[in-house]
């Protein structure tokens, strides 16, 4: 089965992504990256704008879980924990089994889910192979350090083709 790069929808920000927009593509559990996708690296503690988005998707009825590959647990229980939302950990993104291990852990199905994050090689690419929707949000923070501003000009065709298909699926609705 071949797999695309090509995320389903891009957001400038995981503030863009409302409940409402993930329950018009019938999402009750949203999976998302932690570093550069719902805070920048540097950010040791959640803010009030991240806890009072994940206040609006709670009360929309959106399980949101952190799906990370970041080799300290230290940095994502911590976030968790004041969150009160639940992780998987050394998730191995783009394998497909840490996004399978979320969706048993919350009890939804791949057509109800989706994940959000800011790297086209694991997110999306994680994404795809587990048969979920791939949002892809600009790097919170912009990219850190030679690789990461390599990385994220690798992904730019990608993200230009998702966007003329957005417009282009947007103009047809209209």
């Amino acid at each position: 089965m071949p797999v695309s790069l090509i995320p389903d929808r891009l957001y400038g920000r995981y503030t863009d992504l409302t409940p409402r927009l993930l329950a018009d593509q019938g999402i009750r559990l949203l999976l998302c990256d932690l570093d550069y996708t719902l805070a920048p690296r540097s950010m040791e503690r959640p803010d009030e704008t991240l806890r009072a988005w994940l206040d609006v998707c709670r009360d929309a009825g959106v399980t949101v879980m952190i799906l990370s590959n970041n080799r300290s647990t230290r940095r994502v229980e911590t976030f968790c924990g004041e969150l009160d939302i639940r992780y998987v950990g050394h998730a191995g993104k783009p394998s497909p089994k840490g996004y399978r291990q979320a969706m048993a852990v919350a009890g939804e199905m791949p057509e109800h889910t989706a994940m959000l994050g800011d790297k086209l090689l694991t997110d999306v690419l994680g994404a795809k192979r587990a048969g979920i929707a791939a949002l892809m949000v600009e790097p919170l923070g912009g990219p850190v350090g030679i690789w990461n501003h390599v990385l994220h000009a690798l992904q730019s065709p990608f993200k230009w083709i998702a966007k003329r298909r957005c417009k282009k699926n947007y103009e047809q609705i209209s």
